[in-house]
């Protein structure tokens, strides 16, 4: 340690319960809470980021009363015992602390504060400067030329002006102004009737407390409120006061058995925090940790591995041998593009037994690159492995592979496990699903990362372009990994009976249809997008124009800080709400507020909204066509969505806007091929339908039974009035409440829809209650069996994990509950279109219709049928789509037809 650096002295007690309280309620898949861990140990590695010649120094206070309990017996009496949420988390905290090689101090008989104060006073008489840091104000005492204080949390440091300027006392005035005003949390009694404005107008007065009882007479005389009568009750509280003066004092005359100098930094013990960032799940930590050097692995047993590099057609062969006759083999693609359309193979890998796995170069072509076996005879060879459906593979998203296979003529068959789905029906939530962040998670295992052997950015090479020597070692791995990874999952998925089906039975067979939607790809018509994006950039100029009319000068409408100078300084527009570092907000929600009232928000979330739909969709949808079909081909995304619902990317067909007409025109883009329409079948209300399912409310059954509008049927409900009465706006805001209530709207969410009052906003849910008392029943019992076991389940059995359902927090606690009750109508509703998914694609597969599945987007199924057999395929769709669940109300499918999307839509 640099002698001339501070000593940072860590008020350690004072983080633990500031990250317990500040933090979300985080917890490893196991259900061990982590929050306040990661928040202490984020503090620790943030000082030791800033202060990197300096002694980190952690001090916690012990068990067990102090001297101040003996002074005062009520001493933090109040104060409420740790939830027992905190108290699992101390041990981790202070072992992790130590492994770190931080200086540990925990003293009985005194608090953490009052070693801290003996080690800073020690310091600064020795001319040493020293940092506290602490979120603490009665450390303020402790300040003066040498020490200071630091709040990681709020990036602020005090030194004594800094003291002065926030309190409006010097530090040698702080005990006096607690003494004074007491402190609530820590139970010190004060003076009664004194606040902090009368205990400010008392010190900058009269001075100290001493001063202040000596000069008792001169109180009366002082300008704060309740001065005249406040002399009489100081006289009367004097004890207490002297008392509250020594209880707040900090002391710095500890007995220690060490001096400043002689804390300093350790080594830290590598071993002991790698198996606690294993144990508590802190993935980043655990990944910086092992790319140090060598890791021991924590969680699995420790494999010797054997990885090699397959050149000659002996090996090969022999190699093929352990496939045949393997009962499991992991399998994996080293291609030449993240396209699966335009990826080609350049290279192959299989492991058939943990630690032992195989890399077959086929196709690297740098300069100086090996002589490698013939690509073409290695995929023919591997061709009918590859293809029979009776020679069980895992992989790591085969979905991939499946699709590069096909542009070398091999249709993958035999897919019996995927770790990344395996990993996703386990916990959606518990991490990330890819191969780096499972092994780290399952393995304890740093992999070794693309960007090692690749590098960054625009200088990054293509497989093809590596060395074997660096390809071989990672794609080995990949394979060996794979095949650990299911080996350590699959245990895990067969202890919890349920999702065994939903990943048999539901995500792994959907793995092929989705790679034939993938391939197949929706044609787009260029010339219409671009057609489009001519009229939307000539609009957006338009709106520039009034813009600038509006604000009386040119600004630029993308600039947060031009905008909020605009709004907020020139216009004077109200401020609606803060960033985090104190600027007037421009957020969308805040210009929709303001739009209300005002025409140049209006005008912004025009050119917002056109300028995201320009650049997004109808500027880059044309970039996207692949040349060799004239179609755009997505990525579907089984493992992200929490709930089992799919998301697409390049493009995402997920968030094309169909509300406007700017939004629906680019759905015109999606047309059909000639001799062909487009067939778009969607699920109606599923997730009400399923609502009405779980609740098993007589009132939402009968609706739905009837083939009633069950929003007009809400509506006659709640506003008490015949079917045939509803107006058109008593109908729009039933369905408000509807669909509000099932994603967990309060009465304020309600209101701010429908712009009404709070209050008849709550009417309108408590009248909703009162008809559907079965559906407050569901809820009821849905959160407190959430609260119960920490998740919830869909109608088929997936699970959504809720780590933050019984957090101390109550608005985070809320939000899991809103999450509890929608994840098993939306999941339910997610597992049935997959099913639907199954069922429209065996039939399409038996080849007796022209027509192939194009797109997935929400709750709806869209293809590309021939002329002549659309009644018929729609018919037989609509009835597959039904008959995906049984449910005690009718799932009902509606079909649409069309030459584009919008028009089948």
């Amino acid at each position: 340690m640099d002698k001339a650096a501070p000593i940072v002295l860590v008020d350690g007690s004072s983080y633990v319960f500031r990250a317990f309280h500040a933090l979300p309620m985080l917890t490893t898949s196991d259900g061990l809470n982590t929050g306040a861990v990661r928040g202490v140990i984020s503090m620790m590695r943030r000082l030791l980021a800033d202060y990197p010649d300096s002694p980190v120094v952690a001090i916690f206070d012990a068990k067990g009363k102090t001297f101040r309990n003996d002074m005062y017996s009520e001493y933090k009496a109040n104060r409420p015992p740790m939830p027992d949420e905190l108290r699992e988390q101390i041990e981790p905290i202070h072992a992790v602390v130590k492994a770190m090689g931080l200086p540990f101090l925990c003293v009985e008989g005194v608090e953490a504060d009052d070693v801290i104060g003996t080690l800073a006073r020690r310091a600064s008489e020795q001319g040493r400067d020293v940092v506290i840091s602490t979120g603490d104000k009665d450390m303020a005492q402790l300040v003066n030329k040498h020490v200071s204080l630091v709040n990681t949390m709020t990036e602020t440091v005090m030194d004594e002006e800094g003291v002065e300027k926030k309190f409006g006392i010097p530090p040698s005035l702080i005990i006096d102004f607690l003494a004074l005003m007491g402190d609530k949390v820590d139970n010190i009694p004060g003076v009664p009737g004194v606040g902090e404005k009368t205990a400010l107008g008392l010190l900058q007065g009269l001075g100290s407390l001493e001063s202040i009882y000596e000069s008792l007479d001169k109180v009366a005389e002082l300008s704060f409120r309740g001065a005249k009568t406040m002399g009489a009750k100081l006289e009367a509280q004097k004890d207490m006061a002297f008392l509250s003066y020594e209880l707040a004092t900090i002391k710095t005359d500890v007995a220690l058995e060490y001096a400043p100098g002689d804390l300093i930094n350790g080594e830290q013990d590598r071993e002991t925090l790698v198996e606690w960032f294993t144990k508590l799940e802190f993935r980043g930590w655990l990944d910086e940790l092992l790319g140090e050097g060598e890791a021991p692995a924590p969680v699995a047993e420790a494999i010797d591995t054997e990885y090699v590099v397959v050149t000659e057609q002996a090996d090969f062969d022999a190699w093929m041998d352990q496939l045949r006759s393997a009962e499991l083999f992991a399998f994996d693609t080293e291609t030449t593009s993240l396209d699966y359309m335009e990826a080609r193979i350049v290279g192959v890998s299989f492991a058939v037994e943990a630690g032992k796995a195989a890399y077959v170069p086929l196709a690297h072509d740098y300069l100086g690159a090996p002589e490698q076996l013939d690509r073409d005879a290695i995929l023919s060879a591997l061709k009918p492995l590859l293809e029979d459906p009776q020679v069980a593979k895992v992989g790591q998203n085969l979905k991939y592979d499946a699709n590069v296979l096909v542009n070398h003529d091999i249709s993958l068959r035999g897919i019996a496990y995927d770790t990344m789905l395996e990993s996703y029906v386990l916990d959606s939530t518990a991490t990330r699903h890819d191969m780096d962040s499972l092994a780290l998670k399952y393995l304890g295992q740093k992999t070794i990362k693309f960007e090692e052997i690749a590098g960054k950015g625009a200088k990054q090479l293509t497989f093809n372009q590596i060395k074997v020597e660096e390809a071989g070692p990672y794609a080995a791995e990949d394979a060996d990994i794979t095949l650990r990874l299911h080996q350590a999952l699959w245990p895990k998925l067969e202890e919890q009976e349920s999702l065994v089906p939903v990943f048999r039975e539901i995500e792994l067979p959907l793995v092929p249809v989705l790679s034939r939607i993938e391939r197949q790809g929706a044609l787009l018509s260029s010339e219409m997008l671009h057609q489009q994006s001519s009229e939307l950039g000539a609009r957006l100029e338009e709106l520039k124009t009034e813009a600038y009319g509006l604000a009386g000068q040119e600004f630029n409408l993308g600039s947060p800080k031009q905008l909020g100078e605009i709004l907020f300084e020139k216009l004077e527009l109200p401020v609606i709400k803060k960033t985090p570092k104190g600027a007037p907000s421009t957020a969308e929600d805040v210009l929709v507020e303001l739009a209300l009232d005002y025409p140049l928000p209006k005008l912004l979330l025009e050119y917002r909204s056109l300028s995201k739909l320009k650049s997004t969709y109808t500027d880059k949808l044309p970039e996207m066509v692949d040349p060799g079909t004239g179609r755009v081909h997505t990525s579907y995304h089984q493992a992200v969505a929490a709930t089992g619902r799919l998301s697409s990317s390049d493009p995402n067909l997920q968030n094309i806007p169909i509300r406007t007409e700017e939004g629906r025109r680019i759905r015109q883009a999606f047309i059909a091929p000639a001799g062909y329409k487009v067939v778009a079948a969607d699920y109606s209300q599923i997730e009400l339908r399923i609502m009405a399912h779980l609740s098993d409310d007589p009132g939402l059954l009968k609706a739905f039974q009837e083939g009633q509008d069950v929003h007009k049927a809400t509506a006659s409900e709640v506003f008490e009035v015949g079917l045939d009465e509803v107006s058109g706006d008593q109908r729009r805001k039933a369905k408000a409440i509807n669909f509000g209530l099932i994603y967990g709207m309060s009465a304020f969410g309600l209101a701010k829809q429908l712009h009404l009052g709070r209050n008849e906003a709550q009417q309108y849910i408590d009248r909703y209650f009162e008809r559907y008392p079965g559906v407050a029943d569901y809820m009821d019992r849905t959160r407190e069996l959430a609260r119960e076991q920490g998740y919830v389940e869909t109608l088929f059995g997936r699970r959504l994990y809720l780590p933050e359902i019984n957090a101390r927090n109550k608005m985070r606690a809320q939000a899991a509950e809103r999450t509890a009750i929608n994840a098993p109508m939306q999941g339910s509703a997610a597992d049935i279109i997959k099913k639907a998914m199954l069922s429209v694609d065996s039939w399409l597969e038996q080849g007796s219709v022209d027509a192939r599945m194009i797109m997935q987007v929400h709750d709806e199924l869209v293809l590309e049928v021939a002329n002549e057999q659309v009644d018929s395929v729609c018919e037989e769709l609509c009835q597959r789509m039904s008959d995906a669940a049984s449910l005690s109300v009718p799932l009902l499918v509606e079909a649409g037809v069309g030459d584009n999307w919008d028009e089948a839509h």
